[in-house]
């Protein structure tokens, strides 16, 4: 069999190194992404794997450009299989293969469907997310499911974390399901669109919470934002300030409970503030400008103590 693959970012590079060293098929092009200016980029590169193997490299800004089709169709692809690509595929580039176009994306379809899904189930406290690979229909995500891989969720996770959780089991379902694609007889589910969810890109100015919110809501949103991600951040003194670190706890209750960016106590752990609902402690946080401490050294550094309003 000859196959395509398009990757990028760390899934992309363990389903590249399924085909590199467990498939047993001929990998006869690798398609990525220049690294984007700005991004911080914790990933191996799939470039350097591939071109490591003598397997050709292209990067092109627009694979549906018609002089791209045309070099996808000269190779010849049995199958096109795309990890974590960022570029929807075409009518003309989804029919070339015989055995079709697969996606492997991050959720459990139908819920999650569209972009940012390991930071989306985060922010959302999802308890459990996983792996789904599917055909690729001109609908994002939308294509008939061969197999998934659930991932459990902690409640300490964070995207980083739960990238690390699922890179493993990349090659585990691919390994399951390809040498049944191979011989045409892998299953077909058709995705229930009653069930269907979808979001969205995130932008860094997507990490910005508000006291009001309840503590557990404010927690869930820095885990998913905290590094290797922008952050989750608030104002304090006309400059942002970024918790990278930060535990929900229980708070007093009306008429006891003071106004949310409240500092209620200090102590070794971090600064522990009001927020809407419960109690937020702060392990780890930055004001804008300056580097990243602990709680108790930010409290510290700026001259916070008990009753500070963080506004």
């Amino acid at each position: 069999m000859r196959i395509i693959c398009l990757a990028y970012h760390l899934i992309g590079y363990e389903g590249v190194r399924y085909f590199l060293e467990e498939a047993g098929d001929e990998l006869v092009a690798v398609f990525t992404h220049q690294d984007a200016p700005g991004e911080e980029i914790w990933w191996p590169s799939v470039a350097e794997l591939a071109s490591s193997r003598g397997v050709p490299v292209h990067m092109p800004p627009d694979i549906n450009d018609p002089q791209w089709v045309e070099h996808v169709r000269a190779l010849r692809p049995d199958f096109i299989f795309s990890f974590w690509y960022r570029q929807l595929l075409g009518r003309s580039l989804l029919q070339i293969p015989r055995g079709g176009c697969l996606n492997l994306h991050g959720s459990l379809l139908p819920a999650y469907r569209g972009r940012s899904p390991v930071n989306w189930v985060l922010v959302n406290g999802e308890k459990q997310t996983g792996l789904t690979l599917h055909y690729m229909v001109q609908r994002p995500d939308a294509g008939d499911v061969v197999a998934q891989a659930i991932v459990p969720i902690d409640s300490t996770d964070t995207a980083l974390s739960l990238y690390q959780k699922m890179a493993p089991l990349v090659r585990v379902l691919l390994g399951a399901a390809w040498p049944l694609l191979r011989e045409g007889q892998a299953p077909r589910f058709p995705q229930d669109e009653s069930k269907a969810t979808y979001f969205g890109r995130r932008t860094p100015e997507d990490g910005c919470f508000a006291w009001e919110w309840p503590a557990l809501r404010i927690h869930n949103l820095v885990r998913a934002v905290t590094h290797p991600y922008p952050g989750a951040f608030t104002y304090y003194r006309g400059k942002k300030l970024y918790v990278w670190a930060a535990r929900p706890l229980p708070g007093l209750l009306p008429p006891y409970r003071q106004p949310p960016g409240t500092v209620q106590q200090l102590s070794h752990e971090g600064l522990e503030v009001v927020t809407g609902e419960g109690n937020l402690l702060i392990k780890r946080a930055q004001l804008e400008g300056d580097e990243e401490m602990t709680g108790d050294r930010f409290a510290s550094r700026y001259g916070i103590e008990q009753g500070h309003v963080l506004q």
